[in-house]
């Protein structure tokens, strides 16, 4: 059977006290866009820092979360026990938000692989 994708409410982070130990945390990914930092925790959690110095427009800013967290709820089941925030850290490019999602969704989805990757076992030979 396999496992239904869902993003239930304990599967988000809230407040200023949740996101401190992550952001302290471990940087798992940097790309053009996004940073992904994450702390140990007992399920994958996902907080979101998208502010407007770096996203002026609010549907831009609401476009690129909601495309974070369906990122996030497709992978959660694959990624290991923790807090993560995904952080913009650049500005956004000027284009259509069409285009503005799918880079989003494709370098999200690059960081959240890495981050699944990093956890499993290495294999017999080295291999992941």
């Amino acid at each position: 059977m396999k496992l239904r994708a869902s993003y239930p409410g304990t599967a988000r982070l809230r407040s200023p006290a949740e996101f401190a130990p992550a952001l302290k945390g471990r940087r798992l990914a940097k790309g053009a866009l996004f940073v992904l930092s994450m702390a140990p925790s007992s399920q994958p959690r996902l907080g979101l820092v998208v502010g407007k110095r770096f996203a002026p427009l609010a549907a831009s800013r609401n476009a690129i979360k909601r495309v974070a967290r369906e990122a996030f709820r497709l992978r959660r089941t694959e990624l290991p026990a923790g807090d993560y925030v995904l952080r913009l850290h650049a500005r956004i490019p000027s284009c259509s938000l069409t285009a503005l999602k799918r880079q989003a969704r494709q370098e999200i989805d690059g960081h959240l692989a890495r981050a699944a990757k990093a956890s499993r076992p290495a294999l017999p030979g080295g291999r992941p």
